[in-house]
């Protein structure tokens, strides 16, 4: 946001019921003071922005969280430049235990004032909703998974093991596990309980997968042409691309790979002191965005396999560009190599994923990043 030397900045500690307001007056040392505290509604914030003045003078900023972004498109609906900003990466002072709303709120306004804080990519309210979408489905898969081994594990503690090259969970696993009677009335009561809500989170989770289809079908034609695009790369399905897109928003926003790596959470971390001797890596930084990083870990595991276009791949990239398929082939040499080379050296193939999960998000960014300028230019010359 540029500087202006006439702003006021605010700062707004947030939660479910209320708000606490501290304001920044222009100027390097302008007062910080608070205005106290008001409820967490639409009518108290209209009057807020009345009181504080013209809205087109006014700063105002609150960190992410559990409140969503309500309270921004509220203040930027009555003219307030907002800015969402990282819990993260505010700056903290060291020795500093005493910790209010008040002096939450004061902290915000003198910071931002500072440009010492870093904001966060708002979507807009369908953009969330899809988000929300796919992160309910992620809490389903979640859920099944915890389901599948309640069940698996009382079978186990019975002695029930299911016929030798029976996979778990196919066709013909379900009908046996629906298949199996216990002596004791309490014993079979619990196993049909646990045996129902499998089910359930099984029928639960293919309709939130229909409903992401209906989604993604009724997207705008520039969400989904990046979605169809991602899905160019092995490893990379439907629900993987959108997860992807939903959490990254506009790839363009990001100038380079490695600031949408860093964006993931998956890059080591780094401590350097003393010079070159004395630079130390560690594990990834894990701040950053989780649910990205969790659908990049499993897309990482097919590369442990020799590059290969089998047909579900070779129907998913039908329609795309050369450009793109050319990338995903690349993507496909240059990761299985990767993949092959460090676990040769020794390491982890968990730590392996990791990296490889990392540099198959650069290469995400490019196809992403390419898609959405041809989208841009296509939209030009149409107008």
């Amino acid at each position: 946001m540029a500087k202006d030397s006439t702003a006021r900045f605010v700062g707004l500690d947030v939660h479910a019921e209320t708000i606490s307001v501290a304001v920044a007056e222009p100027g390097r040392d302008g007062e910080v003071r608070s205005l106290g505290r008001i409820p967490n509604r639409p009518e108290a914030i209209r009057k807020l922005v009345k009181r504080l003045g013209e809205p087109a003078s006014l700063r105002a900023c609150y960190e992410a969280g559990p409140c969503g972004y309500v309270l921004y498109w509220q203040l930027t609906q009555f003219g307030v430049a907002c800015e969402v900003v990282a819990p993260t990466l505010i700056p903290v002072k060291a020795g500093d235990r005493v910790k209010t709303d008040r002096k939450d709120a004061e902290k915000l306004a003198r910071c931002y004032r500072a440009g010492e804080l870093t904001a966060v990519w708002v979507p807009d309210e369908a953009h969330e909703a899809l988000r929300d979408l796919v992160r309910g489905r992620e809490a389903a898969q979640r859920d099944l998974t915890r389901a599948r081994q309640r069940v698996l594990k009382l079978l186990l503690r019975r002695g029930r093991q299911q016929p030798e090259g029976m996979k778990n969970w196919t066709a013909g696993h379900w009908d046996w596990v629906g298949r199996q009677q216990f002596e004791y009335v309490a014993l079979q009561r619990v196993y049909a309980d646990y045996v129902h809500e499998a089910e359930h989170q099984r029928d639960r989770l293919k309709q939130l997968d229909d409903a992401i289809d209906e989604a993604v079908a009724a997207a705008p034609a520039a969400t989904r042409a990046v979605i169809a695009a991602l899905q160019s790369l092995r490893g990379v399905a439907q629900t993987t691309a959108v997860t992807v897109v939903t959490e990254v928003g506009r790839f363009s926003r990001f100038e380079k790979a490695r600031e949408l790596m860093g964006y993931s959470g998956a890059v080591p971390s780094e401590r350097s002191s003393g010079g070159p001797g004395g630079t130390s890596r560690g594990s990834i930084t894990k701040t950053g965005n989780a649910h990205m990083r969790r659908v990049l870990l499993e897309s990482a595991w097919h590369y442990r396999h020799l590059p290969a276009v089998s047909k579900a791949l070779r129907a998913r990239q039908r329609g795309q560009e050369e450009r793109v398929k050319d990338i995903a082939w690349k993507a496909q040499v240059r990761l299985s190599a990767r993949y092959r080379r460090l676990v040769g050296r020794g390491k982890a193939p968990q730590k392996v994923a990791t990296a490889i999960a990392r540099e198959l998000l650069g290469f995400m960014w490019d196809i992403g990043r390419r898609v959405e300028q041809l989208n841009e230019t296509n939209q030009v010359e149409a107008a």
